[in-house]
């Protein structure tokens, strides 16, 4: 505790040994039959930027590196992990707990989709109900055993960042940005945040950083230059990837065959992830 503390963390933004200890007592056990081994963030400071397509890109790179991987879908107002995948079966309850649903090839989901009757139906809930929800899908689901869970977060710093910052026990996150002027000021709002929270940040992956044309096989940047390794290495963060536009990606999420795409863009990733002590 700092010699000029007032015991007012609520409107403090230093991380001190007080306020570890405190985090550490909200963090949550998950479901007695869940062996999770690593859990990765991902977040975005605004919406738009592909942090889902990031998300699922990444479990699918992870599982075909034969690793049992998970995703656990906290954007609860905008699902879109289901769809990405292809799923339409919905999550099972047991007396026990309730069962993830499986993708094509094993790779285990939960989002709130899989438990509306009409995956339509908008979700009008306040910040502190869509909060516990997300808190639930660590609690009560059945994951098993799982190498890598990744979760798919909402944009911002509410309720939802919050919480799952608080209550599961993050190895790390990965921060998803895109090109565009206003984004360093949103890379930095997402980074304190976690910062402040004292959650390790893997890197910085850009979305939508250039489109390769397909006839002249020249890279052009259709946001302009970036700024991200200005603002990566203001923070002391490593950019891990740059993601060109590319409509094959986009249009295989919206047939549900995320798992058909390839994977080359995120094995640098991977080999970060493997190589992550513990």
């Amino acid at each position: 505790m700092s010699e000029n503390c007032n015991e007012s963390c609520s409107s403090c933004s230093q991380v001190c040994e007080s306020r570890r200890e405190e985090q550490t007592n909200f963090l949550e056990r998950p479901h007695p039959q869940s062996n999770i081994k690593k859990v990765i963030g991902v977040i975005s400071g605004k919406g738009g930027v592909g942090k889902s397509l990031v998300t699922s890109m990444l479990a699918v790179t992870m599982s075909r590196r034969n690793h049992k991987v998970a995703i656990l879908d906290a954007d609860i107002t905008g699902p879109s992990i289901p769809k990405s995948f292809g799923i339409t079966e919905k999550a099972r309850g047991r007396s026990d707990g309730v069962l993830p649903v499986k993708s094509k090839t094993g790779i285990k989901v939960m989002s709130i989709n899989l438990l509306l009757e009409d995956t339509s139906d908008p979700v009008v809930w306040r910040g502190p109900i869509i909060a516990g929800t997300v808190k639930q899908f660590w609690t009560d689901v059945i994951w098993g055993d799982i190498d890598y869970m990744f979760i798919d977060m909402p944009p911002g710093t509410g309720d939802v960042p919050l919480t799952v910052f608080q209550s599961i026990p993050l190895d790390g996150i990965i921060v998803v940005t895109s090109p565009q002027e206003l984004v360093s000021m949103i890379v930095e709002k997402a980074v304190k945040m976690a910062e402040i929270m004292n959650i390790p940040i893997i890197g910085i992956v850009e979305n939508m950083s250039y489109f390769k044309c397909p006839d002249c096989n020249k890279d052009y940047k259709i946001f302009g230059d970036s700024k991200i390794e200005e603002e990566a290495k203001k923070h002391g963060i490593d950019l891990i990837a740059r993601l060109p536009l590319d409509t094959k990606i986009s249009s295989m999420c919206d047939k549900g065959l995320i798992e058909l795409s390839g994977d080359e863009l995120f094995t640098g990733i991977a080999e970060i992830l493997e190589e992550m002590e513990g």
